[in-house]
């Protein structure tokens, strides 16, 4: 039988990890099988016991569950202890490892699909919120000259600078705060697109040459990316890219083989017809 992986999720039923680490077995020849499964908002364990014990070797998980996964986990990587969720689980025999691959694959993106250095870059991240947690360390290691977390509350985004104060100095505040700055990236975090809001940004906010970034994505152009080319920005890249570099990082996790990522982008993007 192939080794079995999936991804919990609820709901699940719109996933397009199935079709991507498809394309990753496919292409580096490894013998898995990948599928979406739902799992109920109170029955999450329960689920991971019945998928473990059908042999399931691995598993993605998303919205809602990335927190209890984390509680779940009886190792962690570093990535998944300071990102405070896991989206990644492997098991082997009674140990079940939690990873966060979430930061790694938006790096990636950025770095290497949309040719962007991160060093010596003016950062702001809207959003403070999970999504957030998950990407302000490996943000940090790319060694940018800033890092600005905005968000509606101001305590729970200076809360939430506060908890990587050991890695560097991260300024926090609410939207109106960042008036009068500039940043070379701004990454949306929030929820804000999911629900087709606009975020109550100061205008100025994108220097000459920045690049906007939305962890979300869809077939049309988020509410944030509308915001930001109405503000003059050129470069603007939704969350596909994330998506496929992040299940590129928990593949490489589970098999050792890290997958190439360009084809599945592409593929993805056309069926979404962008």
């Amino acid at each position: 039988m192939s080794d079995l992986y999936c991804v919990f999720g609820n709901p699940i039923a719109h996933s397009k990890s199935p079709a991507i680490h498809a394309a990753f077995a496919a292409a580096t020849g490894q013998d898995m099988h990948y599928e979406a499964r739902l799992a109920a908002v109170d029955g999450f364990k329960p689920a991971i016991s019945e998928f473990v014990a059908m042999g399931g070797k691995g598993a993605n998980v998303t919205v809602p569950f990335k927190e209890e996964a984390f509680r779940l986990a009886t190792r962690l990587s570093e990535r998944a202890s300071r990102a405070g969720a896991v989206n990644t689980l492997a098991f082997n025999g009674t140990e079940i490892f939690g990873d966060n691959t979430d930061g790694a694959g938006l790096v990636r993106d950025i770095v290497h699909n949309l040719g962007v250095s991160l060093a010596g870059k003016r950062i702001l991240l809207l959003g403070a919120g999970g999504a957030s947690r998950g990407v302000i360390a490996p943000l940090l290691a790319e060694r940018p000259a800033s890092l600005f977390i905005a968000n509606r509350s101001a305590g729970k985004a200076e809360a939430l600078a506060a908890s990587f104060a050991d890695m560097a100095t991260v300024n926090a505040g609410n939207f109106a705060k960042t008036d009068d700055m500039t940043f070379d990236l701004v990454v949306n975090a929030t929820s804000a697109s999911l629900s087709g809001d606009a975020l109550p940004l100061p205008n100025g906010i994108f220097a000459e040459g920045c690049v906007a970034y939305d962890m979300m994505y869809g077939q049309s152009e988020t509410p944030f990316l509308a915001q930001a080319r109405e503000q003059g920005v050129v470069q603007r890249a939704d969350g596909l890219g994330m998506l496929v570099e992040q299940a590129a990082e928990a593949f490489f996790v589970w098999r050792g083989v890290r997958p190439a990522t360009r084809q599945v982008l592409a593929d993805l993007r056309s069926k979404l017809g962008q």
